[in-house]
C-alpha cells in the first residue's frame, strides 16, 4: 500500500487520541460537559465510542483537574495535560502523540464529535493495522473524522502547533490517504453550537 512503512502498522499499539482541550466558546458553556440523551457528557460519549477500537486511548485536556478527568479514567482512558492548549489544536495533538511516541499509529478523534459510531473508529484502526499510512472515513463522498496516522508521522505530528492539527499532513500527502467508505453520518457532525445537536440527542430537561 502506498506510503506504508514495512511492518510499521503490523506490530505495536494503535493509540486513540481524543482531543478535548478546547474551550468551545461558540457553544456558550463547556460543551464537552454537555449531557447527551443518556445523561453522559459529550466527551465521555466520544471516548466510549473510540475506546473499543484502540489498544489505548489518551485524552488531551487543558488541566489535570478538569471535571471530566475522573470519568475518563473510569472509562479506561489515560489523561495527557496540554498547558499550551490555548495555542490551538496542533499543540494538543502534538502533546498526545509525544506522550505515546512508541505507538504503531494513532486514531485522532475530537471530543465534540460524539456521534461517530464505534464501527467507524474500528475501520480506521484496522486500516492502520493493515499498513495504511493515513486513513479517514468517507460518508456520501465527504471525508470525515477520525483520522488515522501511521507511526511514520511521529516527527511531523510531534512538531505541530497552532490550530491546524494534522490537516497540513493530509493536504501534502493525499496520495497516501486511504478513504474508508462508512454508513455513518456522525463522521461529519461536529458540535460547535447547541442547535447543531440532532433532535433527541440532548438530555431531557430536569424536573427538579
Amino acid at each position: 500500500m502506498s506510503g506504508a512503512m514495512p511492518g510499521s502498522a503490523s506490530s505495536g499499539e494503535i493509540v486513540g487520541i481524543l482531543l478535548a482541550a478546547g474551550k468551545g466558546r461558540r457553544f456558550g458553556s463547556d460543551k464537552l460537559m454537555h449531557p447527551l440523551a443518556d445523561g453522559r457528557p459529550m466527551a465521555l460519549v466520544a471516548a466510549a465510542n473510540l475506546r473499543p477500537a484502540c489498544d489505548r486511548v489518551v485524552v488531551v485536556l487543558r488541566a489535570a483537574d478538569h471535571p471530566l478527568a475522573g470519568g475518563l479514567v473510569d472509562a479506561g482512558c489515560e489523561i495527557v495535560v496540554c498547558p499550551e492548549a490555548d495555542g490551538g489544536m496542533g499543540h494538543s495533538l502534538a502533546a498526545g502523540v509525544r506522550a505515546t511516541a512508541d505507538a504503531a499509529g494513532w486514531v485522532v478523534a475530537l471530543a465534540d464529535m460524539p456521534f461517530i459510531q464505534p464501527s467507524t473508529h474500528r475501520a480506521i484502526a484496522a486500516a492502520l493495522r493493515a499498513g495504511a499510512s493515513l486513513a479517514a472515513p468517507q460518508y456520501q463522498g465527504r471525508r470525515g473524522h477520525p483520522v488515522g496516522f501511521a507511526g511514520k508521522w511521529l516527527e511531523a505530528l510531534s512538531a505541530l502547533s497552532g490550530d491546524h492539527g494534522g490537516r497540513a499532513i493530509l493536504g501534502a500527502h493525499r496520495a497516501q490517504l486511504m478513504l474508508q467508505p462508512v454508513d455513518d453520518p456522525g463522521v461529519l457532525m461536529d458540535v460547535d453550537r447547541p442547535e447543531q445537536l440532532p433532535a433527541g440527542a440532548q438530555a431531557a430537561p430536569s424536573t427538579d
